[in-house]
């Protein structure tokens, strides 16, 4: 570990010095680019010199807490050396957490898609109360939410939405929401009181750079048509909407939330590139998948991740088999502790991993 510490403190000197060229100060995305995997690097820097100082302090503690030529001297070093030895163990606890591998998207923004699935209307509804919740924790983040395209149900919910998340590290925290989201209370439209399960599916992309991935222009087709509201009836006189397509891919991404079309045309090509994107992890993962798989066999979990429960108020991430109470302040953005116990077991998992 302490080679890789080593390499990693050069890595981080060297991109300073990197950034402090005249060539890479001009090329905006290069320096970009170099100013992430810097930042990236810092907090375990920090902390490895952090570890080095308290080392050396350690050393000349035990030193002095030998040398018996001063016994009330070596008995202040052997209290400093107990306390040093304690710190030492915890920047090495720290350092080791900080060496796991981060996801190369957690700063980013996000684009999340929300879709109906199961059940009708009140699918539909549940997708509403889902990106009601999202809104009001990003809200309570301070984060920038921007709808892109939205597609409403007839009782006021939505088939589909999708929005734009702008905060730095929103992808960190969001991308553990992507998944089957499963509710189960009675419909407005139960006359019977019956208990009715709905599901609503939740994407969560990290938002790409231009350095991500190239798009020719000739892949692309884009179709500009007259924008339509609830009913199909015709809201807009100049045609603004905007969809396009990936030729290659077939991956299509439509905006006509704008009076602009040039406004839209920008919105849809962001999801395309976000879509884009996620396709290209899912392959990448796919391998790893594979690979792991033949060795260890299928460890895949049920299709749902939460379930949201009104008779019980109950909320049950299946993931980490964590059930929370109070439903209508969850809906309301409070979903801090089922992120911090989803963080919690993905970094134990991987710190298992690393330390195999």
């Amino acid at each position: 570990m302490w080679d890789k510490l080593e390499d990693v403190e050069r890595r981080y000197e060297e991109l300073a010095r990197q950034m402090a060229q005249p060539e890479v100060a001009a090329d905006f995305q290069r320096l970009q680019a170099l100013a992430r995997e810097h930042a990236a690097l810092e907090a375990v820097v920090s902390l490895y010199r952090q570890y080095k100082r308290v080392e050396s302090a350690l050393t000349e503690a035990q030193s002095l807490a030998t040398d018996g030529s001063d016994p009330e001297l070596a008995a202040m070093a052997r209290d400093e050396a107990t306390h040093l030895a304690q710190e030492r163990d915890r920047l090495g606890e720290e350092i080791r957490l900080a060496l796991l591998t981060k996801d190369p998207y957690d700063e980013r923004d996000v684009i999340m898609e929300i879709r109906a699935a199961a059940g009708g209307d009140e699918a539909g509804l549940f997708a509403a109360d889902l990106f009601r919740m999202y809104s009001r924790y990003a809200e309570r983040q301070r984060w920038p939410l921007e709808v892109i395209s939205a597609h409403p149900s007839d009782l006021g919910g939505f088939k589909e939405i999708i929005c734009e998340v702008h905060g730095r590290g929103a992808y960190s925290r969001l991308k553990y929401e992507r998944g089957v989201h499963r509710v189960q209370r009675i419909p407005v439209t139960e006359a019977g009181g019956r208990i009715h399960t709905s599901t609503a599916t939740v994407a969560v992309l990290p938002e790409p750079d231009d350095v991500d991935l190239k798009i020719d222009d000739s892949d692309l087709r884009i179709d500009i048509y007259h924008a339509s509201g609830h009913g199909g009836q015709n809201v807009n006189k100049v045609a603004t909407a905007v969809r396009v397509i990936h030729i290659p891919t077939g991956i299509t991404a439509i905006c006509q939330d704008e009076r602009s079309q040039l406004k839209n045309k920008l919105k849809a090509l962001t999801v395309l590139r976000a879509r884009l994107l996620d396709v290209e992890q899912k392959r990448q993962h796919q391998e790893i998948t594979d690979a792991r798989r033949a060795q260890v066999g299928s460890g895949e979990r049920a299709e749902k991740v939460r379930t949201y429960n009104f008779p019980q108020d109950r909320v049950t991430d299946h993931r980490v088999g964590l059930t929370l109470h109070n439903l209508p302040a969850i809906l309301d953005g409070q979903i801090d502790d089922i992120i911090a116990a989803l963080a919690s077991d993905d970094q134990a998992k991987r710190l298992q991993e690393t330390l195999a």
